[in-house]
């Protein structure tokens, strides 16, 4: 958590974008949107890249396929390329549960950085079953957790448990960042670690 004494963080000059990942429920909205408050950056839920049908599909819990979720990807890639394209520096919020799916989105960029939300089975479900007028069917948990392939070392992803409050989590990767950028002045992220 950063303290009021601690210095601004400066994203140096080239554009990044981050990705702020995991299943429903685990907070990817609320805190990627503190994330780029704090940040000054661009926000985008990814939810809003999906199909009409899409979002009738898993309101009904029904969980998307590969066939469905890659025009989605596409779109959500674009953005963040566009981004990268106008030196404007962002924060998009996709559940990008499988490898594949975030190599789509990161293209192999070390600009694009993955935020991994962990939390347990349980306390997700909890969180589910407390949510009000959201798309996501709480049915569609375990299908989650199975198609879920946590980010390895070689993705360099920032890793945050829910535990806390959605403010403190957001202040933990803004640290990261931070720490991450003086590590690596550049801004190519040759030295990102990872933190908990």
């Amino acid at each position: 958590m950063t303290s009021q004494s601690d210095p601004p963080f400066d994203a140096g000059t080239a554009a990044q974008v981050l990705v702020v990942m995991g299943v429903s429920g685990s907070g990817k909205s609320t805190v990627a949107a503190l994330i780029a408050e704090k940040l000054g950056w661009i926000f985008v839920d990814g939810d809003s890249f999906h199909a009409p049908e899409h979002v009738a599909k898993m309101h009904a819990g029904h969980a998307l396929d590969d066939a469905d979720r890659a025009p989605w990807l596409a779109r959500i890639a674009t953005w963040i390329q566009q981004r990268l394209d106008a030196g404007e520096s962002g924060v998009v919020v996709c559940s990008a549960l499988r490898r594949a799916y975030r190599d789509v989105l990161t293209r192999g960029s070390r600009r694009v950085r993955i935020v991994y939300l962990d939390g347990d089975k349980a306390l997700i479900a909890r969180r589910l079953a407390e949510r009000q007028g959201h798309f996501m069917s709480p049915h569609l948990l375990d299908s989650q957790f199975a198609t879920l392939e946590v980010p390895g070392p070689d993705e360099h992803p920032i890793t945050v448990g829910i535990l806390e409050p959605p403010e403190a989590i957001a202040d933990r990767v803004v640290a990261e960042l931070a720490a991450a950028a003086r590590r690596d002045p550049g801004g190519a992220g040759s030295g990102w670690g990872v933190t908990r």
